[in-house]
């Protein structure tokens, strides 16, 4: 019973002085609760509309006015023509527009019927759903009200419009996430597990001492899981094509490019990983369980970035998958070019340079 108890405080003293066990064992549920309990949920806030009014009337501006009140929109612009907004839906800076014709206040009163046209992004199907139906809502609300004293009862009809996967599709939304997600496991844990892999095999003895410079070694790593991945990108997008009829509505060359570089992306971060950790074991921990969860949650891929709370919305600006996920997006469902996604495309290119620039500095030339 003694050695028992000496075994037992034994582990107690070991866990208390190992801060990564400690962060595993209480640090980890506890993000894991403020995560799922505030992040993850499937109720839209704050989603990014536009208003194109050509009526300018009081009816035209009541609605309006419900839907700026609401905590489901954010009115973002008022736009003056459609091809202000069509750039403003191919910019990915609204997620739905609503249209009021002229004369709406008229036809009402005196047809009691009018018509709004709601446009709503469908590149995420289960979201632009949502969204109409919350618009539909208010402005039936507002159909009731006006309504109630009248011997004939206005009837306004929203006329629906799904830009860019008019059939609600799934596959529109989860190819460029799932895209993201397998190029950022594959690419990093493979890369991560590279470099530790040669000090716990006693080989890094060997490359330390040949004339290769840190940056070649690195480099000689990146460019055999570069390669793999290119070809997963290609699979990727020849099964989307053919097997679920998903033609890239954009540049094939320009979506290549971009996912070479978050390609990259990922390679340096797994260089990283694998610099800073000391055995294949943690290497591969830190790469599944820190890439996994921050791209699943954090890319816009499975939840809108929009319902989180500030800090959490913040914090998926360091996320590179969710800079490549829009990206892909963009490229592969909306048609754009580099015009529209230049300032994503900088972003990944940061990321990479910082974790490269990092990952040098982190080079030892000496084994401890």
């Amino acid at each position: 019973m003694q050695q028992f108890a000496t075994f037992v405080r034994k582990e107690f003293y070991h866990v208390l002085r190992d801060r990564r066990t400690l962060f595993i064992l209480f640090g980890m549920p506890l993000a894991q609760i403020l995560i799922f309990g505030f992040a993850l949920t499937n109720e839209v806030k704050n989603a990014s509309i536009a208003i194109l009014d050509y009526a300018h009337d009081e009816a035209s501006s009541h609605i309006t006015a419900r839907i700026a009140a609401s905590n489901y929109f954010e009115v973002e612009e008022n736009v003056r023509d459609r091809h202000r907004l069509e750039a403003a839906f191919k910019e990915g800076t609204i997620r739905l527009a609503i249209v009021f014709p002229a004369n709406f206040h008229q036809d009402l009163v005196h047809q009691n019927h009018a018509q709004i046209q709601v446009i709503a992004d469908a590149s995420d199907p289960n979201y632009a759903t949502t969204l109409t139906n919350y618009v539909s809502s208010i402005i039936q609300d507002y159909q009731t009200e006006i309504s109630e004293n009248m011997a004939l009862p206005y009837r306004i009809t929203p006329e629906i419009r799904m830009l860019y996967n008019p059939q609600l599709k799934g596959a529109p939304n989860f190819v460029p996430g799932v895209m993201a997600l397998v190029l950022m496991l594959v690419s990093v844990m493979m890369t991560a597990v590279s470099i530790v892999r040669e000090k716990e095999m006693g080989s890094m003895e060997i490359l330390l001492v040949s004339p290769f410079r840190p940056v070649g070694v690195i480099l000689s790593k990146a460019v055999p899981y570069l390669i793999l991945s290119l070809i997963n990108v290609m699979s990727i997008l020849l099964m989307s094509v053919f097997l679920l009829q998903l033609p890239v509505e954009g540049s094939w060359l320009l979506l290549f490019a971009e996912s070479t570089l978050f390609i990259i992306t990922c390679l340096a971060l797994g260089i990283f990983i694998s610099i800073k950790t000391k055995s294949q074991q943690v290497a591969m921990l830190v790469s599944l369980m820190g890439m996994l969860l921050p791209t699943m949650m954090f890319s816009g891929f499975m939840f809108p970035i929009e319902n989180m709370p500030v800090p959490l919305q913040l914090f998926s600006n360091i996320v590179p998958a969710k800079w490549f996920y829009i990206i892909a997006k963009a490229i592969m469902i909306k048609g754009v070019g580099i015009a529209e996604i230049w300032k994503e495309t900088l972003i990944l290119c940061g990321i990479t340079l910082f974790f490269f620039i990092i990952s040098l500095k982190s080079f030892k030339v000496r084994l401890e």
